[in-house]
């Protein structure tokens, strides 16, 4: 692999990355529950705007970024699709904030993935997450039930698709130890599936209700490319 796909990852860029790493296993348990929450509000009282990135913005240099390199969905929209679960989610770009925690969607069906990992297909790990629940079930609500084998395609907006199959498929606790050996660069083309699993639990919180207790991570490892208007890789 050319050098300029790996990651950089040493120094302050090491000291961003495990921020990251810590916002993320909090925040994403807080904000899944957080659409809800606000939604359950119901007409009539105070109303809260969020904004987030959309897609195709250009990808920027921050810490442990993979560089583009040759990857095909470079500079165009492109969505996750996993036929078995019936999902098919637009990606989003999302990075850190002003603070340094991870942005998250605020849809149901967006899913992120982290300008701080991999672009997907050019030799590391890329990074994505998305909600369990939100309103009602998430486009990540079923991702518990693929097995190894099952496929996960990367379709561009001009049909080109990156299809990998998964590996692993487990639950880990919601701590930085854990969570990070996930989100770390990887040495070969991998994509990982980060959503809240377990029990929820209410808090009290006054924006977003309680908290998951457990993390569902799906490894996906690369298959190949497929040209527009071809059949995936694998054919399954």
């Amino acid at each position: 692999m050319d050098d300029q796909l790996r990651y950089e990852y040493t120094g302050q860029k090491r000291l961003f990355f495990i921020l990251a790493v810590f916002w993320l296993t909090v925040g994403l348990s807080l904000i899944s529950y957080a659409g809800y929450t606000y939604l359950e509000a119901g007409d009539g009282g105070e109303q809260l705007v969020y904004v987030r990135r959309l897609y195709a913005t250009p990808t920027p240099v921050v810490a442990g970024a993979g560089q583009p390199g040759g990857s095909p969905l470079v500079g165009q929209d492109y969505r996750m699709v996993i036929e078995k679960l019936g999902v098919d989610g637009a990606v989003g770009v999302f990075g850190l904030d002003a603070d340094g925690v991870p942005e998250v969607p605020y849809e149901a069906d967006l899913i992120a993935w982290y300008n701080f990992s991999a672009v997907p297909g050019s030799g590391s790990n890329a990074l994505f997450a998305g909600h369990v629940t939100w309103n009602g079930d998430a486009v990540f609500r079923h991702i518990h039930e693929l097995v190894p084998g099952d496929s996960i395609i990367l379709r561009g907006a001009n049909g080109v698709q990156l299809e990998y199959r998964v590996s692993v498929n487990m639950v880990v606790e919601p701590n930085i130890e854990e969570v990070r050996q996930w989100m770390d660069p990887a040495d070969k083309d991998v994509i990982t599936l980060i959503t809240c699993a377990g029990t929820f639990t209410w808090t009290g919180d006054p924006t977003f209700g309680g908290e998951y207790d457990k993390r569902q991570i799906v490894r996906a490892d690369f298959v190949g490319v497929a040209p527009p208007g071809a059949a995936a890789v694998s054919g399954r």
